[in-house]
């Protein structure tokens, strides 16, 4: 799977709701610039929550968003690898296949 071309796919098809549903974009991007807001916690942890949340609930195109995230953030292979060992242990078999796509999108966006 090309995840460079999935994420492109992804931009299209949410631009396209975007547009019809203006007020809930609104309203949702608003809430992700409170969320992801440095406090107690920084951006690159509240990312790879998020990356958790989105293994969990198996959602490609969140799996995809948020590892593009950690990869602006910096964030190491090691960081990753750890967070998904985690993810792993709570999630168990799903939680670990879909670890395993979200360190296959790492690799391709860190390339």
């Amino acid at each position: 799977m090309s995840w460079t071309k999935f994420m492109g796919e992804n931009v299209d098809r949410i631009g396209a709701l975007q547009k019809q549903t203006p007020g809930m974009f609104s309203g949702f991007n608003a809430m992700g610039q409170a969320a992801k807001r440095s406090g107690a916690l920084d951006e690159k942890t509240k990312e790879l929550i998020a990356l958790g949340i989105a293994i969990s609930t198996r959602c490609d195109s969140c799996i995809a968003f948020h590892v593009k995230s950690l990869v602006r953030l910096k964030t190491t292979r090691e960081e990753l690898c750890e967070a998904l060992e985690m993810i792993g242990y709570m999630g168990g078999g799903p939680s670990i296949a879909y670890g395993a796509k979200a360190l296959e999108a790492y690799d391709e966006f860190t390339a």
